[in-house]
């Protein structure tokens, strides 16, 4: 029988001859359990998260102008990172272009804009004056033209209905006296008797003093990328249109996300029922223990108003009936209805949600925007001042399997050119409308030395005189006649080379082979540094900033936390294989007796160590092994929308890593020999007669 054999008998005999040996086997079954199960899901999540990153944005690296102040980050929430233009994107897309491996080269810029939507006052004011403005004395005409007026009455009601019970709630003090007078006039028979004599004026009032009454006016962000319309939906082809078209190619126009399209535009009455209907259906929670939910019902409680307010008289009697009938009450005012009808819990919530849509919706606009409108954005240029841009909305997008993820569906997309615009980027359409202005208004460039002769000197010569005059719509430049186009730039269709012959802020790469990224990237910047471009190449972890070193840190602390867990699973089983070395010494002395080497009983301590080890071991990687497989059958559900974006759609399935498991392996042994070691030596130095005459 071999000496091994021998050593593999009797370490499998002491294996659980001691309680000391079973304390040191759980901690290295939990030690291995933990590194297999944490490296595995950390790993998976690394693998989710990137194609997150790459597949919305990111694309596997991006490069930005080395003159930049700041690092890219593309997902920065303390402000948007001062990030110096590249002047000529045609230039660096070409030269990116030169490298193999590249497969595309889209232009972008991200960057914030900000819009007032008007309340409902002001969107049927704006109706009605439409209607006026186009003086239809056809009985069709005047019927809208009255239907429009009901309408506004019936707001005035409603807001007056508004102020009285806030008035009971502030004992009289809640409205001014100047607003109470100008919505009794405004309600008033005699006000509406003469609004068909002087409409204009009527309107004028109803804007100034009414409209400002009302409530539920929107302020909205948006986030949004400028981009190649064209080239971003190529590259990611992950984006999918959800409402709405495409912007035709070449063209003007944006797309909204679809989650800020539903947080943004949507009524704040149905977004919140739809918020508890998601909450309740996908993570079983409850309205009343949960505070979220909770809160949601309290304040579509108390914001009827904002479904009251869209409601003319015909339809408000019709809801008010409906109402009445589903409630079983004979309550007639509509906001009081309302207010009970929204005050949903856990047993009747499902049947008003599917009652709201299905007979109160219908009765609103659920969106105050619509695909195919326009939209008046607003946003800091570079240096600093407010522009506007007008820009058609074709439809909304999303992701697929990042629906829900605000991080990787949070940005809206707006085409390059009017980016630049709004950016604060001259662009040939608008140096081309400074000089048309120039021309037209006479102006002619001065040095600066004689800014002050030519302003102010007795030679100046007086081109025209200032003088009132009715604002036409064609204007003569020169001897030619050109119509002011408030649309033209809407319709006007953008070559390629005139989409990139201009400024971006970063553009993101799609490269062929992603294996090779590490390569790719040294080759785009030695062809950078060939066509003298001030260019910064960056991988998609650096681009991603703080979101990017997510995983990279998680990393870190688990192996921290493994080598913490080992460090001291290595003192305990040091010490209990003393232990244990110290209570054999009449064993091992008799065996020295008998003829033992000192390399027998050497083998003996380490044997049986790594025996204990690899038993112990084994059954934490049998048992980590196990519990993967398992959810990657039943797979992770994310829980939130960070997840969601972690998770690179709304359920993760890990897969078992090979490295983890062999990983796991070596440390145990590595743990095991080390720890064995110091006692296994001091066993080789007893004295066969010392050890047989030692009592204990």
């Amino acid at each position: 029988m071999s000496h091994l054999s021998v050593l593999l008998r009797i370490a499998a005999r002491n294996l659980f001859g001691s309680f000391l040996n079973v304390i040191v086997g759980l901690i290295i079954l939990g030690g291995t359990f933990f590194f297999v199960v944490g490296s595995t899901l950390l790993s998976n999540i690394d693998n989710a998260m990137s194609r997150s990153i790459i597949g919305s944005v990111s694309g596997h690296a991006q490069v930005y102008s080395s003159k930049s102040k700041d690092e890219l980050s593309l997902f920065n929430n303390w402000g948007a990172p001062d990030i110096a233009a590249i002047p000529d994107f045609a230039k660096v897309k070409a030269s990116a272009e030169t490298v193999e491996n590249v497969k595309a080269v889209i232009p972008m810029g991200i960057n914030g804009a900000f819009l007032a939507h008007g309340n409902s006052m002001d969107v049927a004011l704006e109706k009605l004056r439409d209607q006026v403005n186009k003086h239809d004395s056809s009985s069709a005409g005047k019927m809208i033209t009255e239907s429009l007026k009901g309408h506004v009455r019936q707001m005035i009601t409603v807001i007056q209905g508004g102020f009285k019970n806030l008035a009971a709630i502030a004992n009289g003090n809640a409205v001014d006296a100047e607003s109470k007078t100008d919505l009794d006039r405004a309600a008033a028979d005699e006000f509406w008797n003469g609004f068909d004599r002087d409409p204009l004026n009527h309107l004028e009032f109803l804007e100034n003093k009414i409209s400002s009454l009302v409530p539920d006016a929107d302020f909205v962000y948006l986030s949004y990328i400028g981009t190649d319309l064209d080239a971003y939906a190529k590259s990611f082809d992950r984006l999918k249109i959800v409402d709405g078209t495409a912007v035709p190619s070449g063209q003007r126009g944006m797309l909204l996300s679809k989650i800020a399209y539903e947080d943004q535009f949507k009524l704040k009455i149905a977004r919140r029922l739809d918020k508890i209907n998601e909450a309740i259906g996908e993570s079983g929670k409850k309205i009343k223990s949960d505070s979220d939910l909770s809160e949601y019902v309290k304040q579509n409680k108390n914001q009827v108003q904002e479904i009251a307010l869209q409601l003319d008289s015909i339809a408000t009697h019709t809801l008010t009936g409906k109402l009445q009938m589903f409630l079983n009450s004979k309550e007639a005012e509509l906001p009081k209805l309302l207010a009970t009808f929204l005050d949903t819990d856990d047993a009747n919530f499902k049947e008003r949600y599917t009652w709201f849509y299905s007979d109160i919706a219908p009765l609103v606009e659920l969106y105050r925007l619509k695909p195919g409108e326009m939209l008046t954005v607003k946003g800091y240029t570079k240096t600093g001042f407010v522009q506007s841009v007008n820009v058609k909305v074709y439809g909304t997008y999303q992701f697929k399997g990042l629906e829900r993820s605000e991080l990787a569906g949070g940005w809206s997309l707006m085409d390059l050119m009017s980016f630049r615009d709004l950016y604060g980027y001259m662009t040939p359409d608008k140096l081309k409308e400074m000089k048309e202005l120039e021309k037209s208004a006479g102006v002619k460039m001065i040095a600066r030395d004689n800014a002050e002769a030519e302003l102010f000197g007795g030679a100046t010569t007086v081109v025209e005189n200032a003088q009132s005059k009715k604002i036409q719509d064609t204007v003569e430049i020169g001897d030619t006649k050109h119509m002011i186009k408030t649309a033209s730039l809407v319709d006007r269709k953008y070559t390629n080379a005139e989409i990139e012959s201009g400024v971006a802020l970063n553009a993101a790469l799609i490269l062929k082979d992603p294996a090779k990224l590490k390569q790719t990237m040294t080759q785009i910047e030695e062809a950078m540094k060939r066509d003298a471009l001030d260019i910064r190449v960056v991988n998609w972890q650096k681009a991603a900033g703080s979101l990017g070193q997510f995983v990279f840190v998680s990393k870190i602390v688990l192996y921290v936390a493994v080598f913490i867990i080992f460090i001291v699973a290595l003192v305990v089983i040091n010490n209990a294989v003393m232990m244990a070395t110290l209570q054999r010494i009449r064993e091992i002395g008799t065996m020295r007796a008998i003829g033992a080497q000192r390399s027998f009983v050497l083998s003996l301590v380490l044997v049986e160590t790594l025996v204990l080890g690899a038993v112990f071991g084994g059954l934490g990687i049998l048992l980590g092994s196990g519990l993967i497989q398992w959810l990657g059958h039943k797979g992770i559900p994310a829980s939130n929308q960070a997840l969601y974006f972690f998770f690179s759609g709304p359920r993760l399935f890990p897969t078992l890593g090979v490295g983890s498991i062999f990983g796991a392996a070596f440390i145990v042994m590595v743990v095991t020999t080390l720890s064995a070691l110091y006692p296994a030596i001091i066993a080789t130095r007893v004295s066969p007669i010392q050890a047989m005459s030692n009592e204990d």
